[in-house]
């Protein structure tokens, strides 16, 4: 019995009380805010993809062993546009908007100008993020939405573009220890030239408003040339160590061009995004403190990451661990009548299976022509220097048909032992599992029926042991008569501390961020 993408759910804006079937810690303290696609027809309009739908957030609140659950559409000019006129005006990635056939002409050319320089939507369905004090629901566009994480309301419409030049920005920021937030942005054609941009927004100040958010003191810290000037990669995160930013200019690429003509050629913007099979896989490594890339050139085999683990220094190494896949099929994956089939037919036969894979930097390049700089004694990854001078990158394959990484965030950009993930054998999870990276060990969590999403995990306060904690997931649970729950499971054995069920519909999301009670 599989999880149905393409229906709409439904929003639940007041708070309902849980049920918690078993026993929840004591310090288990704070807000549980998860976003993700959950409106797929307008009127007589549908979505092609599942990443288009309409962003719906919720929250699981967990004070004094009890929980609130509540959820709410976000109110973007995206949502209410299309609402307004009972149809899908605006375009997401997957699904170009077109305008009602009895529209006159000068409506369908103001239309056609909008997507030749497109105004992106702000749909922000990707994931739950914070600048400074302020909470922000976000895609990857050069569109954030400010959130009110209590009660869900939407709140402020902010523009990147005003405060740096970026077009398109992750949804997976990196955070220190002092609140700043580190992200990375496309600036497309500006002055001539593509690069990426990597830069902070420091914790300083009280909540924003329109007027006065975090983002308007953004610095940034490096520039990247792109590898050609209309067809940037596209990424999704990127790494980040004490000294170091680990960027990966992957063989996926979005040709502008293609993008300005695609309304007119009736095609979407996704159909725009390419993979180049042939093409190397560029490793960028930039010094945090001089604000520049490192002279070492790497790379690697084609690959397409959408996800770090994490990445930290050992010993005049950088460590980096990413999900990786051969090709760009997962992106294809979800479009909704292919998740209807393998909902009948069973996997995607062209799906290619991820990977997790340990990549090595040394970060010194002394050594002969074809000599493996790796010093590292406990990794199978390779660094080969070639005869221009280039390091060859071969990576060590940790396990296999994993996603949706999660580590315990206070040993980001630090060693790590443990990783939470789904299993990733198709488009919707069975199972969850905490991977071992020192002894390739895992630990699963399933159940029968039921649809597990990105497991992440909450330390204990004070812990010294980097699995002392517990993981949340939410749930869905198709068996008949029974509800869908939030699951907390212990840490270190992986097993069951409470389920917590609730009288309404969950839907699967992408990604999330817990808000500890005293913040």
């Amino acid at each position: 019995m599989g999880y149905d993408y393409g229906k709409n759910r439904s929003e639940h804006p007041e708070p309902i009380q849980a049920e918690v079937k078993g026993s929840l810690p004591e310090w288990l303290q704070g807000t549980l805010v998860r976003n993700g696609p959950g409106l797929f027809s307008v009127g007589e309009t549908s979505y092609n993809h599942w990443f288009d739908g309409m962003a719906l957030m919720h929250s699981f609140t967990i004070k004094h062993g009890e929980v609130t659950y509540r959820s709410k559409y976000l109110r973007g000019d995206t949502y209410n546009s299309n609402m307004q006129a009972n149809r899908i005006v605006v375009s997401e990635m997957g699904t170009m908007a077109y305008p009602h056939p009895s529209k006159n002409i000068f409506s369908k050319v103001i239309t056609f100008l909008n997507h030749t320089v497109p105004d992106f939507t702000d749909n922000c369905a990707g994931n739950i993020i914070k600048y400074g004090n302020d909470y922000y629901a976000t895609s990857e566009t050069n569109y954030i939405r400010r959130i009110d994480p209590v009660t869900l309301e939407t709140q402020d419409k902010v523009d990147y573009q005003k405060y740096i030049a970026v077009n398109l920005v992750t949804s997976h920021p990196h955070y220190d220890k002092e609140g700043t937030t580190y992200n990375i942005g496309t600036s497309i054609a500006d002055k001539g030239k593509t690069k990426y941009m990597i830069f902070k927004v420091p914790a300083v100040g009280k909540s924003g408003s329109a007027e006065s958010p975090a983002l308007k003191n953004v610095e940034t810290i490096c520039t990247l040339p792109c590898r050609s000037l209309l067809t940037p990669s596209y990424y999704h995160s990127f790494g980040m160590t004490e000294n170091y930013f680990v960027f990966i200019e992957q063989p996926l690429k979005l040709d502008i061009l293609k993008m300005a003509t695609a309304y007119l050629r009736g095609v979407n913007w996704a159909s725009c995004l390419k993979f180049h099979p042939n093409d190397e896989t560029l490793i960028h490594l930039i010094d945090r403190k001089t604000k520049k890339e490192v002279g070492i050139k790497y790379y690697t085999g084609t690959m397409v990451v959408y996800h770090h683990v994490n990445a930290f220094e050992e010993d005049g190494h950088v460590v980096f661990d990413v999900i990786a896949y051969d090709d760009n099929s997962l992106y294809d994956m979800f479009y909704l009548d292919k998740l209807k089939e393998q909902d009948t037919s069973g996997p995607s036969k062209t799906f290619s299976k991820p990977k997790c894979k340990r990549f090595v930097l040394p970060l010194n390049d002394k050594g002969e022509a074809e000599e493996d700089l790796v010093k590292l004694k406990y990794t199978k990854a390779s660094a080969v220097k070639e005869k221009e001078g280039k390091i060859l990158c071969q990576p060590e394959v940790l396990t296999e048909g994993v996603e949706l990484p999660r580590i315990n965030y206070l040993y980001n950009g630090q060693k790590h032992r443990y990783v939470y993930l789904t299993i990733a054998e198709k488009a919707e999870s069975t199972m969850i599992t905490k991977l071992d990276v020192e002894t390739k060990q895992q630990l699963d969590w399933t159940a029968e029926n039921c649809f597990p999403s990105e497991p992440m995990f909450i330390p204990r306060p004070g812990a010294t042991e980097e699995d002392d904690g517990v993981v949340l997931t939410a749930v869905i649970n198709s068996n008949p008569g029974e509800s869908d729950y939030l699951l907390v499971l212990e840490g270190k054995s992986f097993k069951e501390v409470a389920r917590v069920y609730v009288n309404v519909e969950l839907h699967i999301d992408m990604h999330g961020y817990f808000i500890p009670q005293n913040d």
